[in-house]
C-alpha cells in the first residue's frame, strides 16, 4: 500500500460522460490500484453556464457502471474537501490575491472586444494571436482610471518572457515549451471564477495529486500549469499524457465514428467489463498477446511505462468481438439477469418473472451466447424467443417462405409437431427428419423453412434446440400462420 500515490478524475459536468473521459478515468484509477494508492474524485463545475447537476449524475453513474470506485470525492468526503470546485471559490480567490501582491499576477482591464481585435491584427500581420500584455504594465493611475470607469477586471499570470518550459512526461518523454510564444494566461475570471488553470493546480497541490494522468490535449496546459506551480512555490507533480483515442479514419473520434458517451455503450449492450478491458488495451499493452483479460490482472499488469505515446484506434467491430468473448464466458444464469432490465425494457418480459422464467431465460441465453455480441442482440434478433410478432426477414421470405412447396411442407410439419408426445430436442428432430424421408427430401429443405417460419430468419442456433424452448403450441401456430400467410401468395 502506498498512499503517497494519489491520482485524481476531475470532468466538468457540462454535457454527457464521453468515452475519452472514462478512458482516462479507467487508467488513472488502474494506476492507483495497481501502487496501492488513492483514488480522487472532484468535481469542475466553475463553468457556471454550461454546469448541469443532472451532467453530475451521468459522471457518478458511469464510473460505477464501469466498476470504478473512489477513495475521496463530493459523495463520499475525506480529508482534502470540499471535492467540488464551486465550493472552492473563497480557496482561490486567496491565492490569487496572494500572486497579484507578490507582482507575480496582474489585474486585466482589456475588453473582450479590444482583445478580439487585437488577435485579427496579429493574424493580418502573419504573427500567431496571443494576448499582447498590454495590461502587463499599466500604472497605478492607469489602473485608478481604469476602475473608475467601472471595467471589470480578470486577473492574468506574468509568464516568463523567456527560456522555455520543459515537461518531463512519463509517456510523452521530454516536451518543450518556449515562454515567449504564449502570452499572459487568465487565471482569475471578472467573475471572481478561476480559470481551470488555475484551479487545477491549486487542487492538486492541496489534495496532494502525486501524479496528473490526462488526455494529451492537455500537454500543451502543462506549461501555463508549471508556471503557476512556480510562482506559487507548489511541488510539481509527475505528469503522464495518454495517447489520443481516433476514430477507424485516424481523426479523432466522434459522433461520426458512432457511440461516443458512456451511456450509448450501456443502451448499446456492451458488458462493463468487457468495455473496461477494451479501454485498458487502448494505449497500453500487457506484455503479451492476450486480449481478454480480467479485471485483476489488468491491475496486476498495469504500468504508465507500459503505456504508447501514439494515438490509439477505437475499433468497434474489436469491442464488440471483445464483448462477445465475455458473453460466451457468462454462465446463463448471469446472463438472464444482465438481460433482463433489457428484455423488460423494451416489453419482452413482465416486470416479476417467476423462477421458472428466469431459469428458462437462462436456458435461451446460453443458446444463443455464441452467436450474440451485445446484450441488445435478444431484443433485436432472438425477438421470436419472446413474442410471436416479429417479421420474416427479406432472405427468410425469398429463399424459403415464398418458395411454391414450402406452405405444404409447413403444414405437414405442424401437424407432426402437434402429435409429439414428448417435446425435447430429440423428439423435434426426429419428427422433422423423418417427415423429410417420407416426402422424399433432404432434411435441410424442411429445416429451413420450419426457421424461417419459426423464427423470421434464416440463421440462428441449433434449430432442434431453440424450438425445444418455445412451447410446442407456438410453434405449431407459428408454422400454420406461415403456412397460411405465403400459402396465398
Amino acid at each position: 500500500m502506498n498512499e503517497n500515490i494519489r491520482t485524481r478524475f476531475a470532468p466538468s459536468p457540462t454535457g454527457y460522460m464521453h468515452i475519452g473521459n472514462l478512458h482516462t478515468a479507467l487508467f488513472e484509477w488502474l494506476f492507483a490500484r495497481h501502487e496501492g494508492g488513492k483514488f480522487i474524485l472532484r468535481i469542475e463545475d466553475t463553468d457556471v453556464e454550461r454546469h448541469t447537476p443532472e451532467a453530475v449524475q451521468v459522471i457518478y453513474d458511469g464510473l460505477r457502471w464501469l466498476g470504478l470506485d473512489w477513495d475521496e470525492g463530493p459523495d463520499v468526503g475525506g480529508p482534502h474537501g470540499p471535492y467540488v470546485q464551486s465550493e472552492r471559490v473563497e480557496i482561490y480567490q486567496g491565492y490569487l490575491q496572494q500572486l497579484v501582491a507578490e507582482g507575480k499576477a496582474y489585474e486585466c482591464y482589456c475588453t473582450p472586444e479590444e482583445l478580439t481585435a487585437r488577435r485579427e491584427a496579429m493574424r493580418a500581420r502573419g504573427e500567431a494571436p496571443r494576448y499582447d500584455n498590454r495590461c502587463r504594465t499599466l500604472t497605478e493611475a492607469e489602473r485608478a482610471a481604469a476602475q473608475a470607469a467601472g471595467q471589470q477586471a480578470c486577473v492574468r499570470l506574468r509568464m516568463p518572457e523567456g527560456g522555455a518550459t520543459v515537461v518531463r512526461d512519463l509517456i510523452q518523454g521530454e516536451v518543450s515549451f518556449e515562454n515567449a510564444l504564449v502570452g499572459d494566461p487568465v487565471i482569475g475570471k471578472t467573475s471572481g471564477f478561476p480559470t481551470y488553470h488555475m484551479a487545477v493546480v491549486v487542487d492538486d497541490y492541496l489534495m496532494q495529486i502525486s501524479h496528473v494522468i490526462r488526455a494529451a490535449e492537455h500537454l500543451a496546459n502543462t506549461q501555463v500549469h508549471m508556471q503557476i506551480q512556480a510562482a506559487l512555490d507548489f511541488p510539481t507533480p509527475t505528469y503522464a499524457h495518454l495517447p489520443l483515442i481516433l476514430g477507424e479514419d485516424r481523426t479523432k473520434l466522434s459522433k461520426r465514428h458512432g457511440a461516443v458517451s458512456v451511456v450509448e455503450y450501456q443502451e448499446k449492450g456492451f458488458l462493463p467489463e468487457a468495455l473496461f478491458n477494451f479501454l485498458a488495451l487502448l494505449g497500453w499493452s500487457p506484455g503479451g498477446s492476450e486480449e481478454v483479460l480480467s479485471r485483476e490482472e489488468i491491475i496486476e499488469r498495469f504500468t504508465l511505462e507500459a503505456c504508447s505515446a501514439s494515438p490509439a484506434v477505437f475499433d468497434l467491430a474489436k469491442a464488440e468481438w471483445l464483448n462477445s468473448e465475455y458473453m460466451k464466458q457468462m454462465p446463463g444464469e448471469e446472463m438472464a439477469t444482465r438481460l433482463l432490465p433489457l428484455l423488460q425494457e423494451h416489453g419482452l418480459m413482465e416486470a416479476e418473472p417467476s423462477p421458472e422464467r428466469l431459469a428458462w431465460l437462462a436456458q435461451v441465453a446460453d443458446l444463443m451466447k455464441e452467436r450474440a455480441p451485445l446484450l441488445t442482440t435478444y431484443a433485436e434478433w432472438a425477438r421470436y424467443f419472446f413474442t410471436d410478432d416479429y417479421e420474416y426477414d427479406e432472405k427468410a421470405r425469398d429463399k424459403w417462405l415464398t418458395k411454391p412447396e414450402t406452405p405444404g411442407v409447413l403444414r405437414q410439419l405442424a401437424e407432426r409437431l402437434e402429435t409429439l408426445a414428448g417435446w425435447d430436442a430429440e423428439s423435434v428432430e426426429g419428427a422433422v427428419r423423418g417427415l423429410a424421408e417420407e416426402v422424399g427430401v433432404g432434411a435441410g429443405k424442411v429445416i429451413h423453412p420450419c426457421r424461417a417460419a419459426v423464427t423470421g430468419t434464416t440463421v440462428g442456433p441449433s434449430l432442434f434446440h431453440l424450438l425445444e424452448l418455445l412451447p410446442q403450441e407456438t410453434v405449431v401456430m407459428r408454422l400454420r400462420r406461415a403456412a397460411e400467410a405465403f400459402g396465398e401468395q
